[in-house]
C-alpha cells in the first residue's frame, strides 16, 4: 500500500540520469554571463583559486555562522611535512531574536562571541587573520567580500540582504576596537561558504579532493572549475572554486514533474515558498516534515492508526529528522518506531510501525538519490574538463544527515558509483569543515600572496619600461655606427659585415641554380629553377641531411667532407651530376667577406665547434673538399648569410623590402646601407647589404644593466661564454634555457613542484623553445600545459602550470621587446639615410620563434611602432630565405656580373 501510495517518490536510474543532465544544463547556464541572471543554480565564484598544498603555516581565527550554533575557532597550521593542524573551538547558541532580528544585532552578536573566544584563549593582543564562514548564498567579487543574495535555513535577519556581510562584520568589530589589539583590529581575510570550507579541510588531508558537499540542515555543493569556463570572472588561467548553491535547482519548474503533492504542501508552509525547492526535497530540515505530511494524509484516508488523527500529526515540525533516522535503524528500528509514535500519542499497531518505517525509508532514499544525481553531474563535468576517460577524485563531505542517518551515506555512495561508473570516487568525511576550512582558505590566500610577491620579484627584471627600451635602441644605434667606421670597426661588437650583395631582384633573373644551406643541425641542398617575364616563378627541389654532433664538433675537414658527400647524394638523386651549375652557399655564421664569393669565418655560433675553420675562407674549404672528392665541379658564385637570403626572398615579391630579420634559433638582421656610410669598403656609389651580426651586441658590457642573474647563468653554461649576449636574450636557442634557470630558482624557493627539483629539470637544454610556444598558446588549457610538463618529467599541479606559463611569457615578451628595440634602431637609421620625414619600408622575416610563437611577432611589431613612430613598417614572412634566397642572390650576382662584362 505504501509503495503504491508513494510510487512517485521512487526514482529509477533512468529518471536519475535525466535529473543529472538537467542539472548539467543548469550549471552551464549559471556559468554563462548572459544566461546567469535567469539561472536558478547561481554557480557563484568563491575566489578560492587554490587547494592547500601542505606548505601553509601560521595561526588563524575562524568564525562560523549558518548552522544551529555559532562557532569560533583558533586554527594552528604546521608546516612540518605531516600536514598537521590543531583546532580549538567554542560553541555559542543562536537565539531566535538574533537570527530573525535585524542586521546590526546579528553582527554585534558575532563580534561579541568572537571577542569572548579571544579572551578565553588569551588571544586579545594578537593580530590574527580571520576566515569568516557564512553559509548562505553570497555574490563575491573578491575573496574578502560577499553580498548576501538570500537567507536560507530559518534565518530571516532584516536589512542584510543585498549588502556586503564582510563590511558589516568589520563595522561590528570596529565598535569593539578598544578591546582588541592596540595596533588595529582582527582583519577579515576571507569569506567562505561552509561547502567550500568542507572541500578545503578535506583537501588538506587528500590532494585529490576538489568537490565539497553538505547534506545537513541545508544542502549545497562546490567544486573546482576551469577559469576559462567562468564568464563572471575576468581571466582564463587556472581554476576557481564554484559554490553551486544547488538548493535552488528546480525553482524555475525544472523538477515539477518529480515533485509530489507533499512537496508542494511543505513548500507552501515554509518561510520561503517557491524557493530552494531542491533543498526542500533533500535536506534534513524538511525530511521530517515531509514524513509528517505523508503520515497525516494516510491516517486521514484510514490507512494508518485506525484513521485517528492525533494533535502531533497536525502540528508542524513535530516529526524531526532525528525521529526519521531513529526509525530507520535496521535492528532496533521497529522498537524505536513504536516508542517514537507512542510518544506522539499515535498508539501504532505492528503493521503501522512497518508502514511508517517504510515511508521514512522512501523519503530519505529519494533524498540520497537526488543528491547523487546532482553530484554525478558535477563529477562528470570535472572529468570532461580534464578530458579523461576515467577519473580518480575525492569528495569532501559534511552535514548532520550524512553523519547521523544510519543508511544515508551508503545509499549515496552506491548510487553515485552507479551513475558515474568511469569515476573512482572517494568520500572523505570532513572534520570541522566550516571552521577549519575558513582558516585553511585564509592560510592558502596568505601562502598565495607571499608566493606572488616572490614570483613578482623573480620576474621583475624581465619587465622592461619604455625608457629602458629607448635606451637599448639608442645603444644599438651607437654600436651600428661603430661597426661601419674604419677606425672603430676592429673593436666594435656589432661587426656590420659587408656582404658584397649590391642589389635586390628586379624580376629579370632566370636559370638553374644550386643552393646549400648550413646554419643548424640540418643541412639542405636545393635545385632552384627561376623563370622571368610574364610566367615569372621559382621552382625548388631539395633534400635535407642531418649533421651528427660528432661532425658539428669534430674537425673542419670532416665537416666539409660530410657537406660534399651530401651534395653528391643530391646531384645523383636529381640526375644532374655532370652539369656545372652556379651555386649560392648559405652559411649562417658570422663571416668577414672581401668579395661576394669569399667569406672568412669570424667565429662559430649555435653549437658548432669544428676545429681549424675560424679565420679560414669557407668557400676555399668547400672548393678543397670538392677537389678531394673529385666527382663533380661547381661554380661557387656567392657565400650568403641566411638573413640576407631572407631579405632577398621578400625583395623578389616586394621591391620595398630592404631589411632582413631572423628570429629563430639565432637572431640577426641585415639591411641595405648607403655605400658612402660603409667606410671599410671602397666606393661611395649605390648600396650594399650589411650583415649586422647583432647577436654580439652587449659583449662590451653596454647592456649589462638589463642582464639578469639567469642570463648570466645561461651565458656561463654555454659553449661561448661572454659572446653573443644579445642573441642569448632574444633567440630561440636560449629562451628555454633561461626559463629552466628561473624554474630551478623558483623551485628552490619552494614556489614550484613542491620544492622538489626533478632530475629532468637539472638537465641543460631540456626546455626547448618549441615548448615555450606550446605552453603560451592561448588555445591551450592548463591541462595540456600540465601534459607538456609531464612529458618533460615535471609533475606539476594546476598552480605550477600557471606559474610556468607566466615565466615563459615574461621571458619571450622580453625577447620580442629587445628584438623590437634593435630593429627600431635600424629602421630609424634607414629613415635618416633617405632624409625623409616618414619612412615606408618592408622587413622580410624568418625564423621559428617569429613564425610559431603565439605572441612574439605581435610584441615585436608593437615595440617597433612605439620606438620608431615615424616609420611605417610592413612585416613580410619569408618563404625559405636560406634556400630560395641563396639562389636569388646567386642569380642577381650573375645578372650584375653579366651587366658589368657588357
Amino acid at each position: 500500500q505504501v509503495d503504491r501510495y508513494l510510487y512517485h517518490m521512487r526514482l529509477s536510474d533512468d529518471i536519475l540520469l535525466d535529473v543529472m543532465s538537467r542539472f548539467q544544463a543548469e550549471m552551464v547556464k549559471g556559468l554563462g554571463r548572459d544566461t546567469n541572471p535567469t539561472a536558478t543554480v547561481k554557480m557563484l565564484p568563491s575566489f578560492v583559486r587554490s587547494l592547500p598544498d601542505g606548505s601553509e603555516k601560521g595561526d588563524f581565527l575562524a568564525v562560523d555562522v549558518g548552522g544551529s550554533l555559532f562557532r569560533a575557532h583558533q586554527v594552528k597550521v604546521f608546516d612540518d611535512g605531516k600536514q598537521s593542524s590543531q583546532l580549538d573551538s567554542k560553541f555559542y547558541p543562536t537565539p531566535k531574536e538574533v537570527i530573525q532580528g535585524n542586521g546590526a544585532e546579528l553582527f554585534d552578536y558575532i563580534a561579541d562571541c568572537l571577542l569572548d573566544f579571544m579572551e578565553t584563549k588569551n588571544l586579545k593582543h594578537k593580530k590574527l587573520p580571520l576566515g569568516f564562514t557564512f553559509s548562505f548564498p553570497c555574490k563575491q567579487t573578491k575573496l574578502e567580500e560577499g553580498v548576501l543574495l538570500a537567507w536560507t535555513k530559518h534565518f530571516k535577519v532584516r536589512g542584510v540582504q543585498d549588502t556586503d556581510v564582510v563590511s558589516s562584520l568589520r563595522k561590528a568589530l570596529q565598535k569593539h576596537k578598544a578591546s582588541f589589539v592596540p595596533a588595529g583590529d582582527v582583519d577579515v581575510f576571507a569569506l567562505v561558504n561552509d561547502t567550500v570550507g568542507t572541500m578545503m579541510t578535506c583537501g588538506y588531508d587528500d590532494q585529490h579532493c576538489e568537490v565539497g558537499l553538505i547534506i545537513g540542515t541545508g544542502t549545497n555543493a562546490c567544486y573546482m572549475e576551469e577559469m576559462r569556463h567562468i564568464d563572471l570572472v575576468e581571466g582564463d588561467e587556472g581554476r576557481m572554486c564554484i559554490n553551486t548553491e544547488w538548493g535552488a535547482f528546480g525553482d524555475d519548474g525544472a523538477l515539477d514533474d518529480l515533485r509530489t503533492e507533499f512537496d508542494r504542501e511543505l513548500d507552501l508552509g515554509s518561510l520561503n515558498p517557491g524557493k530552494q525547492l531542491f533543498e526542500k526535497m533533500i535536506s534534513s530540515l524538511y525530511l521530517g516534515e515531509l514524513v509528517r505530511l505523508i503520515l497525516l494524509k494516510m491516517t486521514k484516508e484510514g490507512l494508518l492508526f485506525n484513521g485517528k488523527v492525533s494533535t502531533a500529526l497536525l502540528t508542524k515540525g513535530k516529526i524531526e529528522m532525528k525521529h526519521v533516522s531513529a526509525m530507520e535503524k535496521y535492528k532496533e528500528g521497529l522498537n524505536n518506531t513504536k516508542e517514537i509514535l507512542t510518544e506522539l500519542n499515535l498508539f501504532p499497531s505492528e503493521e503501522d510501525c512497518i508502514a511508517v518505517q517504510h515511508v521514512c525509508t522512501i523519503v530519505s532514499f529519494r533524498s540520497a538519490n537526488l543528491c547523487a544525481a546532482a553530484l554525478a553531474a558535477i563529477l562528470t563535468r570535472l572529468r570532461e574538463n580534464k578530458k579523461l576517460l576515467r577519473m580518480r577524485t575525492t569528495v569532501g563531505i559534511d552535514g548532520g544527515l550524512y553523519r547521523t542517518h544510519p543508511q544515508y551515506a551508503k545509499r549515496l555512495h552506491k548510487v553515485v558509483r552507479r551513475l558515474v561508473p568511469n569515476c573512482d570516487v572517494r568520500f572523505l568525511l570532513s572534520v570541522s569543515g566550516s571552521g577549519k576550512g575558513a582558516a585553511l582558505v585564509t592560510a592558502v590566500a596568505y601562502r598565495l600572496a607571499a608566493q606572488r610577491k616572490q614570483i613578482d620579484a623573480a620576474l621583475a627584471p624581465f619587465l622592461l619600461s619604455l625608457e629602458t627600451l629607448k635606451e637599448v635602441k639608442n645603444k644599438m644605434r651607437t654600436e651600428l655606427e661603430y661597426g661601419l667606421r674604419r677606425e672603430t670597426q676592429a673593436s666594435a661588437t656589432v661587426k656590420m659585415l659587408p656582404t658584397y650583395v649590391c642589389g635586390t631582384p628586379d624580376g629579370t633573373e632566370k636559370g638553374k641554380f644550386l643552393a646549400l644551406d648550413l646554419g643548424g643541425t640540418n643541412f639542405r641542398v636545393l635545385l632552384v629553377k627561376i623563370r622571368s617575364g610574364r610566367r615569372r616563378s621559382v621552382q625548388m627541389y631539395n633534400k635535407i641531411f642531418a649533421i651528427p654532433l660528432e661532425i658539428m664538433q669534430g674537425t673542419g675537414e670532416e665537416l666539409f667532407d660530410h657537406i660534399v658527400q651530401c651534395i653528391a647524394d643530391f646531384l645523383e638523386y636529381m640526375g644532374i651530376k655532370g652539369a656545372r651549375l652556379p651555386l649560392g652557399f648559405t652559411f649562417s655564421f658570422p663571416c668577414r667577406q672581401a668579395s661576394i664569393d669569399k667569406g672568412t669565418l669570424v667565429g662559430w655560433t649555435k653549437g658548432f665547434k669544428a676545429t681549424d675553420c675560424e679565420g679560414e675562407d669557407v668557400v676555399d674549404m668547400l672548393r678543397e673538399a670538392i677537389r678531394r672528392r673529385n666527382e663533380f665541379d661547381l661554380d661557387i658564385v656567392a657565400v650568403v648569410n641566411d638573413t640576407v637570403g631572407t631579405m632577398m626572398t621578400c625583395g623578389y615579391e616586394d621591391p620595398n623590402c630592404e631589411i632582413g630579420l631572423i628570429a629563430g634559433t639565432g637572431s640577426n638582421v641585415c639591411y641595405m646601407e648607403d655605400m658612402k656610410n660603409i667606410e671599410i669598403v671602397e666606393g661611395n656609389e649605390g648600396k650594399m647589404c650589411i650583415n649586422t651580426e647583432w647577436g654580439a651586441f652587449g659583449d662590451n658590457g653596454c647592456i649589462d644593466n638589463i642582464r639578469t642573474k639567469y642570463d648570466k647563468e645561461v651565458d656561463e653554461g654555454s659553449l661561448n661564454p661572454g659572446k653573443q649576449r644579445y642573441e642569448k636574450m632574444t633567440s630561440g636557442m636560449y629562451l628555454g634555457e633561461i626559463v629552466r634557470q628561473i624554474l630551478i630558482d623558483l623551485t628552490k624557493q619552494g614556489l614550484l613542484f613542491r620544492g622538489q627539483i626533478s632530475e629532468s629539470l637539472r638537465k641543460r637544454g631540456i626546455f626547448e623553445t618549441k615548448f615555450l610556444s606550446q605552453i603560451e598558446s592561448d588555445r591551450l588549457a592548463l591541462l595540456q600545459v600540465r601534459r607538456i610538463l609531464q612529458q618533460l618529467g615535471l609533475d606539476s599541479t594546476c598552480e605550477d602550470s600557471i606559474i610556468v606559463k607566466e615565466v615563459c611569457g615574461a621571458v619571450s615578451k622580453r625577447a620580442a621587446q629587445l628584438c623590437g628595440a634593435g630593429l627600431a634602431a635600424i629602421v630609424e637609421k634607414k629613415r635618416e639615410n633617405r632624409g625623409v620625414e616618414r619612412l615606408q619600408i618592408t622587413v622580410g622575416v624568418d625564423g621559428t620563434l617569429y613564425k610559431l610563437h603565439p605572441h612574439f611577432s605581435r610584441v615585436l611589431q608593437e615595440t617597433v611602432k612605439e620606438l620608431a613612430p615615424q616609420c611605417d613598417v610592413t612585416f613580410m614572412l619569408s618563404e625559405d630565405g636560406s634556400g630560395k634566397g641563396a639562389a636569388l642572390i646567386t642569380a642577381v650576382a650573375k645578372r650584375l656580373h653579366n651587366v658589368g662584362q657588357k
